[in-house]
């Protein structure tokens, strides 16, 4: 079986899958620079025996990470607790099947190339894939399954995080849809802001993106709150919870041999 890491900036996911692409589990963790190997090993050893997935059963490993500070921690966990050394997405000796087209490909997130290696090959190009995770990025396909560029917004807690500590007398809210877009008091008002405010970027840059793509593309959401999202505008065609995790099955199987 193939654990599949992928270490955002505010969660861990790890996952399990069978040979055959099955997913056989799935888990989260916070991000942090400072969780040793073992913490992370006495954490997952346990939630696998729920699963009753041996330790034995892992023979095979990759990681996307975003944080560098987890790389070492996430390494060692492979080696010491499933005796394997784990493919690294963004090293030298990993291909993914597409190219990154932009000024300088090394600047690429993980999670960004990963999704898009993914979204290719479940939806074909050209298409845009918005992940709503710590930061809100919109990525472009090309025709050939290519990584072609995209943009990068504050995700929607990190906006309501700054408004709450900017502003004395704003109080920390939900994240939530509201009835109305003319909110009647103090919480409505920032509620209906944030949410309608980002349904109106998600809209004006799919727009704009397809307009200097000169493309009409498709759209595929992931991340935490794509769900959330998607149920108020049409432009999103797809929401694809999974969408990271498949591309790091995807890429194991291209470099596996």
């Amino acid at each position: 079986m193939l654990l599949a890491i992928d270490a955002g900036n505010t969660n861990t996911v790890f996952a399990v899958f069978s040979p055959d692409g099955e997913l056989k589990g799935e888990w989260r963790a916070s991000t942090t620079g400072a969780r040793t190997s073992d913490e992370y090993g006495v954490w997952l050893l346990r939630l696998l025996e729920l699963e009753h997935i041996l330790p034995s059963d892992i023979n095979a490993a990759i990681i996307a990470t975003v944080v560098p500070a987890t790389l070492h921690s996430l390494k060692v966990l492979c080696d010491r607790y499933f005796h394997t050394t784990p493919l690294v997405v963004g090293e030298a000796n990993v291909k993914l099947g597409v190219e990154a087209k932009i000024d300088n490909p090394q600047e690429v997130g993980a999670d960004r190339l990963v999704n898009a290696v993914a979204a290719n090959a479940k939806y074909g190009g050209p298409l845009i894939c918005i992940d709503f995770g710590t930061a809100t990025t919109f990525d472009v396909i090309d025709h050939d399954g290519n990584y072609a560029g995209g943009a990068i917004a504050p995700g929607i807690n990190l906006s309501l995080e700054a408004l709450h500590m900017a502003a004395a007398k704003l109080p920390r809210v939900a994240v939530e849809r509201p009835a109305k877009v003319i909110g009647t008091g103090t919480v409505s008002a920032m509620q209906s802001g944030i949410y309608w405010g980002y349904v109106s970027m998600i809209e004006g840059m799919v727009a704009r993106i397809r307009e200097e793509f000169r493309a009409d593309m498709d759209v595929v959401a992931t991340g935490g709150l794509a769900q959330m999202f998607c149920d108020a505008t049409s432009i999103i065609n797809w929401t694809d919870r999974d969408l990271t995790l498949r591309g790091l099955y995807l890429i194991y199987q291209l470099n596996k041999g």
